[in-house]
């Protein structure tokens, strides 16, 4: 008795393409400069954070001197880093 198995397309993806999917962090450091209301109020305008997560995020950063406060690919992130740089926020992507 012979078994025949059906075929599976394998499907190609890119490594690039993979990789970049949910890999990098949109990261904000403390300052001496900025308040805690207005860092609050930029990640929930320009992050889309609740109040609730963004109050949170402003006493990691406080704290820790930095925090991670957006996961998503470089292409979303960007923009969102370049806003809260132009908020006199410091904030790279890693």
């Amino acid at each position: 008795m012979r078994t025949t198995f059906p075929q599976v397309e394998e499907e190609e993806i890119l490594v690039e393409e993979w990789v970049d999917l949910e890999s990098h962090d949109l990261v904000v450091f403390n300052d001496d400069f900025n308040t805690f209301d207005h860092v609050a109020n930029v990640l929930v305008k320009v992050c889309k954070h609740t109040r609730e997560q963004a109050e949170q995020c402003t006493l990691i950063i406080h704290y820790k001197g930095k925090c991670a406060v957006k996961k998503g690919a470089f292409e979303e992130l960007k923009p969102m880093c370049e806003a809260i740089l132009d908020a006199g926020i410091q904030a790279t992507i890693t």
